[in-house]
């Protein structure tokens, strides 16, 4: 493969991690990232953007200075997109493009001694992206795990954002691996790192 600067000339396998709301997304990629995986969340990479200041005037432009008061108030974007699915897509064509560039770099700039690259997209198969990744891994938990997990965070499995996803079953269904979640997060590392093994075997041309 000609090395383009997309990523280290002998990259570590590329893998995608994703899962509904509530699943365990990010305590999966926390458990990859103490079990030695290279780790990257594009909904943190997402959030940092939005303080990026070529974002922030967009959005001013787009909603008015509500919505910046120095910083961008992530509470009012929040009301603003997932009340209109139009704004949404907006908001999603201008960050979408700021984050893929983020990820490239953060893989390029791997260091080569990397065994394994794993990074958290929550919408992986709703965008197709998992053509971009050597494996991917889905995260699922019964339904009522993740009501339980959401209402302890504070939050809901709010209907208007679950109805963008795929079901459960869809996305474990294109899943190259599917890791359930309904226990411990002894027991969800300990899944990861039975895991482990076969992703490092993982070799594409992605």
């Amino acid at each position: 493969m000609v090395h383009d600067g997309s990523a280290p000339p002998n990259p570590p396998p590329f893998i995608g991690l994703t899962g509904a709301i509530a699943s365990g997304k990010s305590e999966a990629l926390s458990a990859f990232a103490r079990l030695g995986a290279a780790t990257l969340s594009t909904d943190e990479l997402a959030h940092e953007l939005l303080d990026d200041p070529e974002v922030r005037t967009r959005l001013a432009e787009r909603w008015g200075e509500c919505v910046v008061d120095g910083h961008v108030n992530r509470d009012r974007v929040g009301e603003i997109v997932f009340g209109s699915p139009e704004e949404l897509s907006w908001l999603e064509s201008v960050l979408h493009p700021l984050v893929g560039l983020r990820v490239a770099e953060w893989r390029a700039q791997l260091p080569p001694d990397t065994s394994l690259a794993v990074v958290e997209v929550p919408l992986l198969f709703e965008t197709g992206l998992e053509a971009a990744f050597d494996a991917t891994v889905c995260v699922i938990a019964a339904d009522a795990t993740r009501a339980r997990r959401a209402g302890e965070r504070g939050t809901e499995l709010l209907e208007g954002r679950s109805d963008r996803q795929l079901s459960q079953e869809e996305k474990a269904a294109r899943a190259t691996h599917v890791i359930s979640n309904d226990g411990s997060l002894e027991e969800l590392e300990r899944q990861v790192e039975l895991l482990i093994p076969a992703l490092t075997r993982t070799r594409g041309e992605a």
